[in-house]
């Protein structure tokens, strides 16, 4: 299986050769004649070309096949580059950089996004090349180099009283902005206009005359060849609501941060108030949470958000000063606001005006409520006051308007607060369409501020101070190197040395002069074999105690990054204590969550998936677990419930415990409903086990609920947790007891970014398989296995554990099996278990997980990718998906049996030599001949090939023409006059496709010459098969 796809490989290949035109094109400008540097450009974009034509990316082929006649065309001094044609070629390769970074997916919204861009491209440089001056230019009118703000372009002959009518176009002028300054470059096109000012440019242009008025400087023969859609347009127009630049926009994601902070606090604080009505540590934590928030909004001038904090704050302050009372209900009006104010951190900034502007009805009504328990008396006479003017009232036709809005803020007063559960993970609102007004109404905003929170991580300053540290002694480490080779250099010379003096004395023996001199050079000789030794003896003394200080060093680097990308349990549970509240509220219930382990340290990814399953539970566990006060104490408990929320790490894992005191699971009930839905009968579910039982909760659709709410009932949740600790390779469990309560039992891997494993060859290549997946490793004597209906198994534990090969898993190839013993790793899911024999164990490692390409989709039995010490790749097995390969086999009876002698077959394929510069061109090639059984190598160049060839046996050699160094053509000569590779079957692959280049390399005694279009049908395959066979 290969690591990179073939887009991945054209980005690749497309990122090189745009380095390699932009450097062609920079030294262009120095000399412009320089026909080595069009050579190498035409080259690069040639290669561009063929790629964007394999991958099927005509656009990108397209740009490329006119900047590439732009280079034919200077070679062949048709036309002179000058710095603004060179600008205008660098603007062609930055498209054709991000046509290459584009990924299958996004290569669309690319599309609509800079179409109007590339046209304007496209069209440009296709008037360098027809127009009869080569003068073109792109740049800035003097005035606007010089920094004025007034617009220079002036209309054509004839348009300047049209001008002066109409001054509106002073702010549609066309123009440029600098791009890409390290390279010179001075011109790239304006983003088209948005659509929502077109209706604006179309009122103040004439419909009579649609003429575009150009630049004075363009000339007026590239202005006849203009055509206006290619004309970039800048519009400059006011908005009445407020817009965030660039600048300020970093000042709302410090502010983002602030106010999620702050709420949190805030939130924690009012639930810790509740409790606590005339807790002073909770009035001052809010009241500082509400007086940070309102100097953070004054900061990026959030009117709205200042107004309501500042009544917040106070409220609190009052409540300190002991002026007014809280109670619960003012704590339910305080929890609004902080959810309005949570609210903001959910909207973008392109939706923030927008979402200010809907809200604001909300934000009056909650400050005003705020103010109201500040004030109570007048709110209640404000209060009398609207009821009698309702009553008295009637809906007549000149206030029907009147009556209209007052219906419509009634219906928002009764409704719940237009954040409700905002900050609470699934908890469902009854007001959906108040929760939609607090969200983004772009779903395009909300996934791109989506992908924009997905990358970034929280790092504390201690941890990143200490990465820091750590990557200084890395860098100090590393800076050891050059002295030590200065030393093994100087080691190097000094045996040099010495074997001059040895033979100097070999020709002293030979002379018969030993008495004499031999004796001297023989003890110089003893001395600096003396001097090397010792200093080669130090050397790798200091070389061993490096490698034990960088392994460290490494090692401690290592953790703290790993470290960095965990968190605390407490940031992904915040929302559970207000959700509970409420949600018993609802119930009228009294429940306590107890929360434990709040800083046990989590892998956000995994503290991230844990949100939905853990919601699902404490909804569960609050609405069916938890009996009313009265029920309880009948029962003999108190009347408050408990909720207990447990994290710990525990034997290398992650362990999570959510535990309740409620009425539990009837075993019973739980059997009936599992005859009912028809899961099992009714003798089966007798015989089954309290833990087989519990299993069934987790099935989906299954519930114990009587009846489907709004919280809960429909028997999705733990199927959610279920699902979700598989994905990550951790189980979770259920045990629960009648009258006592139930448990939930997660483990999970501590990070999902190393993964401890066993290392398995199955068919002569390595896997990797998770620990935490594997029940057993065991050796098993082919004498113990015993047969049962045409199936195999040995017991172990007094449990019969069935045997498959993992190589029928994983339809690979059998591989030599001549022990006397079968190396076993025992699986399961918790339903099913199996042993699955592999060649041979290759011991325990821990692996940096690395996803596969998404485009992948879900590659069956697979479930990650990492490397090795030694860069090779490995795959790491899905053991959950395993198991459910080895149930499908099972089911369809094509089980083979273990343990049996198998023939040794030797790799007999044909070997094919695929030589292509184009690293896209090469993978294609090597797939193609792999999927059909051949034995592929590669080479870069004809020089690579050559050598190869005369190195190594090949039955055929697959080669393009244009390649650096030697091209094809002289490599099929090279081949053809060589006395042992005259008979070398030559295949020539080649975009190229007129006649005389078709002649031209059977001439040079290729056996077959294709275009490379052969890629798209059996052209190349029959070829293959026709000079070598299958």
């Amino acid at each position: 299986m290969n690591d990179y796809t073939l887009l991945d490989l054209f980005g690749q290949e497309i990122e090189t050769q745009v380095s390699i035109l932009k450097e062609s094109l920079t030294a262009l400008r120095t000399q412009p004649s320089s026909l080595t540097d069009l050579e190498q450009a035409t080259q690069a974009v040639h290669s561009i070309w063929g790629s964007s034509k394999l991958v099927e990316r005509e656009v990108a082929a397209e740009l490329a096949q006119i900047i590439k006649e732009c280079f034919i065309a200077a070679q062949n001094s048709t036309v002179t580059f000058g710095d603004e044609q060179i600008d205008l070629l660098l603007h062609g390769c930055s498209l054709l950089l991000s046509i290459g970074k584009a990924s299958e997916v996004e290569i669309e919204r690319w599309m609509s996004e800079h179409a109007w861009e590339l046209s304007t491209t496209q069209k440009a440089i296709s008037i360098f090349l027809t127009s009869k001056t080569t003068n073109v230019s792109f740049q800035k009118p003097e005035s606007e180099k010089a920094g004025e703000h007034t617009s220079t372009a002036l209309s054509n002959q004839g348009a300047g009283s049209r001008e002066r009518n109409h001054p509106q176009k002073e702010n549609l002028r066309a123009g440029v902005s600098p791009v890409e300054q390290s390279s010179g470059a001075r011109f790239v096109p304006f983003s088209p206009p948005p659509a929502s000012y077109q209706s604006f440019i179309n009122d103040i242009q004439e419909p009579e005359n649609s003429q575009i008025d150009l630049p004075l400087h363009l000339g007026e023969e590239t202005q006849s060849t203009l055509s206006p859609e290619i004309i970039p347009i800048a519009v400059v127009a006011s908005a009445n609501l407020t817009t965030i630049g660039s600048d300020d926009s970093s000042m709302m994601d410090l502010f983002r941060l602030e106010l999620e902070t702050q709420v949190n606090l805030m939130n924690e604080g009012l639930l810790a108030l509740e409790n606590n009505l005339k807790s002073a540590q909770a009035l001052e934590t809010l009241m500082r949470a509400a007086h940070s928030i309102k100097g953070s909004a004054r900061i990026v001038a959030l009117d709205a958000v200042v107004n309501l904090a500042h009544v917040m704050e106070d409220c609190f302050v009052a409540a300190q000063n002991q002026k007014i009372t809280l109670n619960s209900d003012h704590v339910d009006i305080l929890l609004e606001g902080a959810d309005l104010l949570q609210g903001i951190s959910q909207v973008s900034n392109a939706e923030l005006p927008n979402w200010l502007t809907n809200q604001n009805i909300a934000f009056m009504r909650t400050q005003s409520a705020v103010a109201a328990i500040l004030n109570p008396q007048p709110a209640q006479e404000v209060r009398k006051q609207e009821a009698k003017t309702e009553i008295s009232v009637s809906p007549t036709p000149s206030s029907n308007k009147l009556t209209s809005l007052e219906s419509s803020i009634s219906s928002l007063n009764q409704s719940p607060s237009p954040i409700e559960f905002a900050n609470h993970p699934g908890v469902e609102s009854q007001s959906l369409s108040s929760q939609d007004r607090s969200l983004p109404s772009s779903a395009t905003s909300a996934s791109e501020q989506t992908l924009a929170q997905d990358r970034v991580v929280r790092v504390s300053a201690e941890n990143l101070n200490r990465i820091m540290g750590l990557a200084g002694e890395s860098l100090i480490e590393a800076n050891w190197l050059q002295p030590h080779a200065d030393s093994m250099m100087s080691l190097k010379w000094r045996l040099v040395e010495l074997s001059r003096t040895l033979e100097k004395l070999q020709d002293t023996l030979e002379r018969g002069n030993y008495e004499q001199v031999g004796k001297q050079y023989l003890d110089e000789a003893r001395h600096k074999e003396q001097e090397c030794l010792t200093l080669l003896s130090d050397r790798l003394n200091e070389l061993e105690l490096y490698a034990q200080r960088t392994a460290n060093l490494s090692d401690r680097l290592y953790r703290e990054v790993i470290t960095s990308n965990m968190r605390p349990f407490a940031d992904g549970i915040q929302g559970f204590p207000r959700m509970i509240r409420d949600l018993a509220r609802k119930l009228n219930k009294k429940v306590n969550l107890e929360i434990v382990g709040k800083a046990t340290s989590v892998d956000r990814d995994i503290l991230k998936k844990l949100e939905a399953p853990l919601t699902h539970i404490l909804r569960n566990a609050t609405d069916h677990g938890i009996e009313l006060p009265q029920e309880r104490i009948a029962a003999g408990k108190l009347a408050e419930g408990t909720i207990r929320l447990e994290a710990f790490h525990r034997g290398g894992m992650l362990a999570i415990t959510v535990s309740d005191d409620g009425r539990g699971i009837n075993s019973e009930n739980l059997r009936q409903k599992i005859v009912h839905k028809n899961l099992a009968n009714s003798e089966i579910a007798a015989q089954l086990t309290d833990t087989e039982l519990m299993e069934f909760l987790f099935l989906p659709g299954f519930s114990t609920a009587k009846q489907v709410t709004e919280i809960s009932g429909r028997g999705v949740g733990l199927d959610i947790a279920k699902s979700m600790a598989q994905e990550v390779g951790g189980t979770v469990r259920a045990v629960s007891q009648a009258g006592k309560g139930t448990s939930f039992h997660f483990q999970l891997p501590l990070t999902l970014s190393v993964v401890r494993t066993l290392l398995v060859e199955i068919s002569g290549k390595t896997y990797a398989i998770p620990l935490a997946r594997i029940e057993q490793i065991v050796t098993v004597d082919k004498a113990e296995i015993a047969e049962v209906e045409n199936r195999q198994y040995f017991a172990m534990n007094q449990q019969n554990i069935g045997l498959i090969a993992a190589h029928q898993v994983l339809e690979l190839p059998k591989s030599l099996d001549a022990s006397d013993s079968l190396s076993v790793v025992i699986i399961s899911d918790h339903a099913s278990i199996y042993g699955l024999v592999v060649d041979k164990f290759l011991g325990e490692r821990d692996l940096v997980v690395r996803p596969l390409d998404s485009r992948l989709c879900k590659v069956r039995d697979i479930s990650a990718t990492s490397l090795l010490g030694d860069g090779s790749p490995i795959l790491i097995v899905d053991v959950s998906d395993m198991v459910r390969t080895i149930d499908a086999i099972l089911n369809i009876g094509q089980l083979n049996k273990v343990g049996l002698q198998t023939t040794v077959i030797l790799d007999q394929r044909q070997k094919v030599l695929v030589v292509d510069d184009s690293i896209t061109v090469r993978e294609m090639e090597r797939k193609l001949l792999e999927n059909r059984g051949y034995n592929v190598d590669i080479a870069v160049n004809g020089m690579e090939a050559w050598n190869a060839v005369r190195t190594n046996h090949y039955d055929l050699v697959v080669s393009d023409i244009d390649m650096p160094r030697m091209n094809g053509i002289e490599l099929v000569r090279q081949i053809r006059s060589h006395p042992r590779l005259h008979s070398l079957p030559v295949i020539i692959v080649s975009y190229r496709d007129r006649p005389e280049d078709r002649i031209q390399g059977l001439e040079a005694g290729a056996d077959y010459y294709l275009t490379k279009s052969s890629f798209h049908d059996s052209t190349l395959i029959d070829a293959v098969v026709d000079l070598i066979g299958r």
